[in-house]
């Protein structure tokens, strides 16, 4: 049966450094590590296997092919998004509204694409 995911991978030219990054910024921890992969968990159970890379890295573009962000869910947006900026996270915009949700893009420790997320309605 299948249960769902367990984990998405990124490929970074420093895992550890990147794991680092969302420990820091987002709360996640280290919670495996072998062979320089590292496995980050986050408070809700999520978690992102960070593996080292090879070649160039090509920096994204919001709506290229292929998985385009990581959503971080947060329950004080404002608080989150403060705390975010004083850590002097690059973020691509200011934050909006959409559809009773609060967001704003960033980017991570390697430029990939994150948002933080606050739903007034949890999806269904």
């Amino acid at each position: 049966m299948f249960k769902g995911l367990e984990h998405t991978a990124i490929a970074s030219p420093n895992p550890e450094a990147l794991a680092n990054w969302y420990v820091k910024h987002l709360g996640f921890h280290i919670n495996y590590s072998y062979a320089g992969n590292f496995f980050v968990k986050a408070p809700n159970g999520a978690m992102l296997e960070i593996i080292p890379s090879e070649g160039e890295p090509i920096p994204p573009k919001m709506k290229d092919p292929g998985i385009r962000h990581l959503a971080i869910l947060v329950d004080d947006f404002d608080q989150d998004f403060a705390k975010l900026k004083e850590q002097g996270v690059h973020f691509l915009g200011e934050p909006f509204n959409n559809q009773g949700n609060r967001l704003v893009f960033f980017s991570d420790g390697d430029g990939n694409i994150v948002h933080l997320i606050h739903r007034e309605n949890p999806l269904p």
